[in-house]
Order: structure tokens, then sequence, then C-alpha cells
């Protein structure tokens, strides 16, 4: 973050205070954070983060296998997601889309008077 420690060294400073908060032993521990912290970021498709927060997780104790795990499920998430929108307020979005079809089907622009 040089540039952030450079432009807004508070700002930066507020950063680096608000991770040191979190990423300490409280209700989860820091191994386990850590893993949240590497599927949040493959769901903002950030490999940096990905990058640091695997490292920072491997120190902490963590598996390859568990950070797999972690991907595996930021992966679920995420397809998942992609299927649930369509349902969006309890309306299948298809439904919607395939009853437009079915009404330009009966229907033609240079027919109608």
């Amino acid at each position: 973050m040089s540039f952030l420690d450079e432009m807004l060294p508070e700002t930066a400073e507020a950063f680096g205070q608000m991770r040191n908060s979190i990423f300490k032993d409280g209700f989860l521990d820091v191994k386990t954070k850590e893993l949240i912290a590497i599927a949040s970021s493959v769901l903002m498709r950030c490999q940096y983060c990905v990058d640091v927060h695997s490292r920072r997780a491997v120190a902490a104790g963590a598996a390859k296998e568990e950070i797999a795990e972690a991907i595996a499920v930021a992966t679920f998430i995420a397809a998942g997601s992609q299927i649930g929108w369509t349902n969006a307020y309890g309306e299948s979005i298809y439904d919607k889309i395939f009853e437009k079809d079915k009404d330009e089907e009966d229907s033609c622009c240079c027919c109608e008077e």
C-alpha cells in the first residue's frame, strides 16, 4: 500500500489497524480467519490477496488441503449465486424470458394493425 502510505498516511495507518484488530485470535483463530480471507479473496477475484492470505494461512498452520477446500467453498458460492439470482423476488427470470418469447411468437410486427 505504498501509494496510500505516501498520499494518505492516516488512511493507510487506519487500514493497518483494522487488519491488526481482525487478524488475531478471538472467537475464531487466525488460521480460520485466513481461510475465510482466502475464500473471500477468490470471490473478489484478487490474486494478490489469495497469495498473501494463503501464505499467512500456512504460517498459521493451515494445510494445502484446507486452503483447497476454502477455495472450493468460494467456487461453490460463486456458482450457486449465479443460479440463485435467477429466482430473485420469488420469480424465475427464465420463466419471464420464455413467457416474453411466447408472446413475441404470437405476434408479428409487420402484420399488426
